[in-house]
């Protein structure tokens, strides 16, 4: 073994060419046929595992996995059930032996197989399982959220070895249930636990970027609670001139409930159970990162046009105001709704009751949990009318809602690793943000390793539009991303 002084240097030349060379000749065709493929999440799809989609798409990763001959790889499809005996969504784990002498610590690699649902509007030449490659951008659903980053973080593994630069131990965890909450991946982490090792560096590829010019950081995730708020009011639907006035119509006691959470006006949720304090250093790096986005935070989004020729607008131009509105406040959104016939079916009936599909975004340090509990209680007492009013949150009993996550202290090693790759790659520093979206793992291995660093990224940049239409994956910024996950493993002390 040469001396720690004479060990191999990462040549990162190399680096790059190797990386664009495997994104072109294996990992965009892999991705292609990947869209192709309905691999919809267990909570859109309930016959799964009859379907055989996600199994496809998990045998397809396994299979390249394995093919890229990685000296020592070990790798299982692993499948449990649960109590009841029904399968769980399988995971793709693999380990790959350290090449660096003496190196004790271990890197997780995850990212997840399956997808969100179709969602409409898509550019007519496009579609979710139709895969498109344009102008530098691969089209279709779960591309970019997150089908690509098991092969991105193998391309990174190979790129040290076949460069013969020491890494550490790696290991991977792939899941199939990240869209439906990760409801079956703490039974795997306590299955696999034993395997996992010393984690000392966590690399989730599930993430976003505030642009395409630099290398961006995750440094915090919102909470979520779904579930179904339902009013009835009547058994059936009644001619609504014989029942208007006398029969309170479902929607309108709906909007008085959901008056009890939300500031309609403003959109402020109300509870201030369900705010927190933002920390100061969170506040530092949003205003450092306002001034480098400026109004792109809020001009990414696709507005419509205003009743008077000109845009919609967003509840703040304030770009710092935005960036804690997406990340750090909650917030109320309405994803779907039932009880309501198409427009072109509606007769003249006033509808028996109203059903609205509730997604609720909470800051990184509410407890999810509690927040769905507290949330249930506000919604169904004491119901206007004595309507019939019930939420249903998704998820088990014990686990309603899915925790945020506010990201560890950085190491100086990975901040000037990281640094150092987007000055590389990019041209620009290391970029810090916070993200609206939720990714449970990150919580789950915090506790299980609280010393370990995260390096938490992802190519969801302006306008790759995740689980809306017109979904893309960058490709360029997944090369670069590629690389700089080499170098964060290359640097790990």
């Amino acid at each position: 073994m040469n001396a720690p002084d004479r060990l191999p240097a990462l040549d990162l030349q190399r680096l790059s060419s190797f990386v664009d060379t495997a994104w072109d000749r294996q990992i965009v065709p892999e991705l292609t046929q990947y869209i192709e493929i309905p691999a919809k999440s267990p909570l859109f799809d309930a016959q799964w595992a009859a379907n055989g989609h996600i199994d496809t798409v998990v045998r397809r990763a396994a299979a390249w996995v394995e093919a890229q001959k990685i000296a020592g790889l070990k790798l299982e499809v692993v499948r449990l059930h649960d109590d009841a005996g029904n399968p769980r969504t399988p995971v793709i784990f693999f380990e790959v032996p350290a090449t660096k002498a003496g190196s004790s610590g271990t890197v997780l690699m995850y990212g997840h197989l399956d997808k969100q649902p179709e969602f409409t509007g898509w550019r007519s030449d496009l579609g979710p399982w139709t895969p498109k490659y344009e102008n530098d951008k691969l089209y279709g659903r779960g591309g970019a959220d997150d089908g690509y980053a098991i092969y991105a973080s193998v391309a990174a593994i190979r790129a040290l070895d076949e460069q013969g630069v020491p890494r550490p131990r790696i290991v991977g965890l792939i899941e199939t249930c990240e869209e439906s909450g990760s409801g079956d991946l703490p039974a795997y982490i306590d299955a696999l636990g034993p395997r996992l090792g010393d984690v000392s560096l966590v690399v989730c590829l599930d993430s976003g970027a505030g642009n395409y010019d630099q290398l961006w950081l995750t440094t915090s995730l919102r909470g979520n609670v779904t579930g179904t708020l339902k009013v009835e009011i009547l058994t059936e639907g009644i001619h609504s001139g014989d029942a208007s006035g006398l029969v309170p119509s479902s929607f309108r006691i709906l909007r008085q409930v959901l008056d009890r959470l939300e500031d309609s006006k403003t959109g402020r949720l109300l509870p201030e159970s369900f705010h927190c304090e933002i920390p100061a250093e969170r506040l530092d790096q949003a205003r450092a990162t306002a001034a480098i986005l400026k109004d792109e935070v809020w001009k990414r989004f696709p507005w419509a046009c205003a009743a008077d020729g000109g845009s919609a607008l967003p509840t703040t131009t304030d770009p710092m105001e935005a960036l804690l509105n997406r990340t750090w406040r909650p917030t109320l959104s309405v994803t779907g709704a039932d009880g309501f016939p198409p427009i072109g079916n509606a007769g003249n009936v006033l509808r028996p009751y109203t059903a609205f599909k509730l997604s609720l975004r909470l800051p990184p340090l509410v407890d999810a949990n509690q927040a769905a509990q507290r949330l249930k209680a506000l919604l169904e007492d004491n119901a206007p009318y004595h309507a019939k009013v019930t939420f249903a949150a998704d998820g088990r009993m014990d686990a309603m809602g899915a925790n945020g996550w506010n990201a560890p202290s950085l190491a100086p090693w990975l901040e000037t690793a990281l640094d150092a790759a987007s000055q590389r790659h990019w041209g620009a520093p290391l970029g810090f943000i916070g993200q609206g979206g939720t990714i449970p793992l990150m919580n789950m291995l915090e506790k299980g390793f609280p010393k370990a660093q995260m390096m938490v990224c992802g190519v969801l940049g302006p306008k790759s539009n995740a689980h809306g239409p017109n979904e893309f994956l960058h490709v360029p910024y997944g090369k670069r991303l590629t690389a700089a996950v080499a170098q964060a493993m290359a640097a790990m002390p």
